[in-house]
């Protein structure tokens, strides 16, 4: 029987996701073994403290925190350490030293991938990432590999559990963001500081890959349009299940011709209403989804679990698979295929639908006057509901409007938005969302 070969693989990190990648390279090493042709030895794991509790019981010998010595001793390196520095350095010395690389860090892909990709090419080795996005759901293989013969034209994703949380429990129990947020907090689905998921920054990371990866062109976290959930209040969640929509946290990549005829990419990501009966509308708790749009394929939907260790660790370890049996068999290794220069569109050039909420005068000709500003932007009004509420303290009455707008240019939409709130009726405007699927 053939002695099969053996390759080094170095983790950087045992956070949640880093101990159950180490868990299973030690329980499943035969099974692994069998599927690579090589025996994947666990040969370290840099840590900062290796003295720190683990919810994983794993071998003390192993933990260490030298890493660079670690990393240039390796045939294969596994990043699960988060941030900018020393991610950077370290994954590119693996890479300059033939090592292949499998990392989760959407943060630094994003901000810069392209230094990465081009070490990766130079160094003839492979850079792998499909745990950066939506944990557990193998998307980003399939838009690299099994698209690669097609055009996408949109990707919409909900690319973070945490906000899917919070925004279901609105939905569905009718809590405010603050509640939703701490019993988010409290299961362990939003971290102590919950900046990054709330505002949006963790699924524009995702979103820069996303339409990397789909219009071959690099996108970076600069290109990306990002708003959070923290302005959605408990009315905002109300009056779109009144008129048949949920609010989601949307990630949007998608190919546009703008005012003046250039052809470009918008990537953004914003609270979005979507119909109820939309398929990513019924993505609840803190599960991720992906949808995509292409021309021959049409629609397709990915669906799954988006965070948590041993999901992450699936997909870490699907990449680390792959990386492993291109060095046993051979072969050119595959990182991305950036082959166009398409270029990134502000968001004045995205066409959307908007949801608006107004509190205005419960007086005659309102109705008319709004609808003629709408007209004279060139904004043409689908839905409009109106609600008659009476203060109780001066008895006055006013009158909520809810619309929904057709499809218009963003640029067109926030014009329309700002002139009305120029009217001598509207007493305020409630709220503002753009709105998909419509």
């Amino acid at each position: 029987m053939t002695e099969l070969r053996t390759l080094k693989v170095a983790l950087l990190g045992c956070g949640n996701v880093g101990a159950q990648v180490a868990r299973i390279l030690i329980e499943d090493a035969d099974a692994l073994a069998a599927r690579t042709g090589a025996r994947l030895q666990l040969s370290g794991i840099a840590v900062r403290n290796v003295n720190s509790k683990r919810d994983v019981e794993l071998p003390q010998d192993l933990f260490t925190t030298d890493a660079e010595t670690l990393v240039k001793d390796a045939d294969l390196v596994i990043e699960l350490m988060g941030g900018i520095e020393p991610a950077r350095t370290l994954i590119l010395s693996a890479l300059s030293n033939g090592a292949c690389v499998v990392t989760g860090n959407k943060a630094l892909l994003a901000q810069d991938g392209p230094t990465l990709y081009e070490e990766a090419d130079k160094a003839g080795v492979q850079l792998s990432y499909e745990a950066a996005v939506a944990g557990a759901i193998p998307i980003l293989r399939p838009i690299r590999d099994s698209l690669s013969g097609d055009r996408i034209t949109r990707v919409l994703g909900i690319v973070n559990g945490t906000t899917n949380f919070i925004l279901d429990q609105m939905d569905s129990t009718g809590a405010q963001f603050a509640d939703a947020l701490a019993e988010a907090q409290r299961l362990g689905y939003a971290e102590a500081d919950p900046t990054a998921d709330v505002e949006g920054h963790d699924a524009a990371a995702k979103a820069a890959i996303l339409a990397t990866l789909s219009f071959h062109t690099r996108f970076a976290l600069e290109n990306v349009h990002c708003e959070g959930i923290t302005k959605v209040s408990a009315a905002d969640i109300a009056a779109a299940k009144d008129a048949g929509f949920v609010i989601k946290l949307l990630a949007i990549a998608e190919k546009l011709t703008d005012a003046d005829g250039n052809q470009g990419v918008s990537v953004r990501v914003h609270p979005t209403l979507l119909p109820r009966e939309h398929p990513l509308a019924a993505v609840r708790g803190a599960f991720n989804a992906v949808f995509i749009e292409a021309e021959n394929a049409g629609e397709l939907m990915f669906y799954g679990q988006g965070a948590g260790g041993t999901p992450t660790a699936s997909a870490v370890l699907g990449d680390l698979v792959s990386a492993a049996r291109r060095l046993v068999l051979g072969g050119p290794q595959r990182t991305e295929t950036t082959t166009g220069h398409v270029p990134a569109l502000p968001i004045d050039a995205a066409v959307t639908s908007y949801y608006i909420g107004l509190d205005v005068a419960d007086q005659p000709g309102v109705l008319a006057r709004i609808a003629q500003l709408f007209a004279e932007h060139g904004v043409s009004i689908e839905i409009m509901r109106q609600t008659i509420h009476r203060d109780a303290e001066s008895n006055v009455e006013s009158a909520e409007l809810r619309i929904v707008t057709h499809r218009a240019s963003e640029a067109a939409l926030a014009a329309t938005v700002e002139a009305v709130k120029g009217l001598d009726v509207i007493n305020s405007v409630t709220s503002v969302l753009r709105v998909e699927g419509v």
